[in-house]
């Protein structure tokens, strides 16, 4: 190669390296504009995602018994949800559809509360509110405004609107009452990306897997694990549990008086289909059986992908809310109090008007919690869904908590109040005596009677506990006026509220401020009778409080509030002194000397009980009568024991039981029960759904008559031979 054509090939090769040499320099520029220029802008390009938040529930807290059994609990259940952010480009409608016949196919029902029929063959609609119902009513309301209707609109109206509004023109008419439907009801469950649709609950197993094998024709309908209320001992203080539901329209959305809306639950962190107690002690410890939702995150990205799913807030459980009430203990008092009213009926009341209902109550003298709160008839928690219909007709009212909202005279139960009225206002002391003639002779033209059973001539507060001297309380109650017995009574625990965490009613005292007040109405109110009421737990508390020589602890039903997960105490009730009626020495004294020699007045097992049973019968007469001037009677009775070192207290009724004696052998049972509770020997029939009702083919005319107030003021009837009022 000679010199010109080596300097030909070194001109080439300088010109390739200084062609790669700026190739190689236009891709660092590239690389420097692209990493340091504009990095920032193309990393957010890179990585632009969203996060979309949904609530995972947390598992309801149990509701246990005084030795930990549950008696509500949660178990697992499956809903069929729908989330739009996983369906995609997907035909809302189509889908729909497409699960709407998995459902019928399985028997499945789904979300639609519309309360609109399916067309008739001229294509008509038409309201399926009941006229009778008021909460279908107010959902009726509620559904036009919500649709921006007038009140007067018709059933064809409101479809109108809603095909029209969800584009359902074009489909059978059969589709397009199903699809408004559930389009009405993803509106108020605020249906978007960010809030899920609960189509349906509690679906089969069938259903279930059905949905998970067809998952890639069905984008969006996601299976989900969800908590379900359920009661392991149904027949246990159902009314006083309660019963959680769904969220209403009514709860979520509040309009006050001025038109300001609020959204109290939205507020407190509850999504729209949440489910909440909504009676009962599901309600009132809502907030600690409640517990605290999680959060599940998922990322989308810009193109629509979703790149990650986690749970980024792990849900805790509520808290375990453990109650005073013992099971066991509860399931013998409930079959104790059947077992007396059956015997009333099957011994005494042969004709035609049966005892069909009454209540027991048994409260711990010590603190104040509720042993047992027994109603006869009652009703089974896992039957409630199923059998309300059956339930709400029946006439003996099996879902009437008589033990907290029963209204009833109490009788001479109340006398023992009078007599510490008496007593501690020192009106009267021990040697002090009323001379019972058998007839009260202060008034010229009002002259009641005493039946004089066991008793006459001058007699002492303590014989007159014993015998329910009516003459002397009437006396003794005139002298010492209703304005100073009532005070007392109210203070004993009598027509004001006991402290139950869950509602009850009050009832009312015979006081000189009724219209219908007069002078007989005054002594009779110092018998129990006057238009005085009460309810059973108060007859407990009163009960408790005289075996606790005046001290008035708050009634309660639950003990501890614990931690679900380690068993551990969060807070414990302590027993509460509500009230004190202060002694003078020989006040409480005198009146449990009387009230405990009372069982030996009473035929039956009462009054050869190995231990001493402090007691007080009462016979207060109905409204109604059976012949002239004979009264219905209700059987009343206060009981506490042993009577020198009191336990338990007893608060009765029995509606058309007769005399107050006659549940003398209800007292002993208990008594049994509670001794056999406390020395582990107590045995009871397994639980089996035994949802305690009368049977309907008894004559129970006026049986749902719980306010016992007599009409006329009467002196009580003549008791049975052999037994106390």
């Amino acid at each position: 190669m000679n010199q010109n054509e080596r300097k030909t090939v070194m001109r080439r090769m300088v010109l390739l390296i200084a062609v790669a040499a700026l190739v190689m320099g236009l891709y660092a520029l590239r690389l420097i504009f692209l990493q340091l220029v504009n990095s920032d802008e193309y990393k957010s390009q890179a990585t632009n995602t969203t996060d979309y938040n949904f609530t995972v529930t947390a598992a309801r807290g149990d509701i246990v018994d005084s030795t930990g059994k549950r008696i509500a609990t949660t178990t697992t259940s499956y809903n069929v949800v729908l989330n739009k952010l996983q369906m995609g480009d997907e035909d809302l409608d189509s889908l729909l559809q497409r699960v709407v016949e998995l459902f019928e196919k399985n028997g499945e029902s789904w979300t639609d509360t519309l309360l609109i029929s399916q067309p008739d063959a001229a294509g008509n609609y038409t309201f399926t509110a009941r006229d009778d119902s008021s909460s279908d009513q107010r959902q009726l309301t509620t559904m036009k405004e919500n649709l921006g209707l007038q009140q007067y609109a018709t059933a064809n109206d409101v479809m109108e609107m809603l095909v029209e509004k969800n584009d359902l023109q074009d489909l059978p008419l059969r589709w397009q009452r199903t699809l408004a439907g559930i389009h009405y009801e993803m509106e108020l469950q605020a249906f978007s990306n960010v809030n899920n649709f609960v189509m349906a609950e509690n679906v089969s197993d069938v259903t279930v897997a059905t949905i998970k094998e067809n998952s890639l024709s069905l984008p969006g309908v996601e299976i989900v694990q969800t908590s379900t209320r359920s009661y392991e001992q149904g027949d246990i203080v159902p009314a006083v549990l309660g019963r959680v539901g769904k969220i209403t329209a009514e709860k979520w959305k509040v309009t006050d008086e001025n038109g300001q809306v609020t959204y109290p639950l939205r507020d407190k962190g509850y999504n729209m289909n949440d489910v909440l107690g909504i009676s009962g002690l599901e309600s009132a410890y809502e907030d600690e059986l409640r517990g605290k939702d999680g959060v599940e995150t998922i990322t989308r990205n810009s193109d629509g992908v979703i790149v990650n799913t986690q749970l980024t807030t792990v849900p805790e459980p509520g808290h375990t809310v453990q109650l005073t009430v013992n099971s066991d203990f509860q399931r013998a008092v409930n079959k104790a109090l059947a077992n007396n009213i059956d015997m009333i009926n099957r011994t005494y009341n042969t004709g035609n008007m049966k005892a069909a209902a009454g209540a027991a109550v048994v409260i711990d003298v010590k603190n104040g919690g509720v042993l047992a709160a027994s109603n006869y008839p009652s009703f089974d928690q896992n039957l409630y869904a199923t059998q309300y219909d059956e339930y709400s007709a029946d006439p003996s009212l099996p879902l009437f908590n008589r033990s907290l909202q029963g209204l009833y005279t109490p009788g001479s139960t109340f006398k023992p109040a009078v007599a510490v009225a008496a007593l501690d206002s020192g009106l009267i002391n021990q040697y002090s005596t009323v001379n019972c003639t058998g007839v009260y002779t202060y008034y010229r033209d009002y002259r009641p009677r005493c039946t004089q059973h066991g008793h006459s001539g001058n007699i002492s507060v303590v014989d007159a506990i014993k015998w329910s001297c009516n003459i002397f309380f009437y006396d003794v109650g005139r002298r010492l006026t209703s304005d100073v017995y009532d005070a007392y009574a109210y203070k004993l625990g009598l027509a004001q509220r006991t402290g139950v965490e869950v509602s009850e009613s009050l009832g009312r005292l015979t006081t000189k401020n009724d219209s219908n007040y007069n002078t007989s109405l005054d002594i009779q109110a110092a018998i129990g009778q006057g238009n005085t009421v009460v309810t059973p737990i108060q007859l407990a508390t009163y009960a408790a409080t005289l075996a606790n020589n005046g001290v008035r602890y708050r009634t309660h039903f639950v003990k501890a509030i614990l931690d679900t997960n380690t068993g551990e105490v969060i807070h414990e009730t302590q027993p509460e002194v509500m009230d004190v009626v202060e002694d003078n020495g020989t006040t409480f004294a005198l009146v449990r000397q009387g009230m405990k020699l009372v069982p030996s007045t009473i035929t039956g097992k009462i009054s050869s009980y190995p231990i001493a049973i402090a007691c007080k019968t009462g016979t207060p007469q109905r409204s109604e009568t059976y012949a002239p001037g004979k009264h219905y009677l209700n059987a009343m009775m206060i009981a506490y024991l042993p009577a020198d070192d009191p336990e338990i207290a007893i608060g009765i009724t029995v509606e058309y039981g007769g005399y107050g004696a006659r549940t003398g052998d209800l007292v002993v049972d208990i008594a049994n029960a509670y001794f056999a509770m406390k020395d582990g020997t107590l045995e009871v029939d397994p639980y089996v759904n035994p949802a305690l009702s009368a049977d309907p083919s008894d004559d129970t005319t006026g049986a749902a008559d719980t306010t016992d107030t007599a009409g006329a003021a009467q002196d009580e009837t003549q008791p049975e031979q052999g037994s106390a009022d």
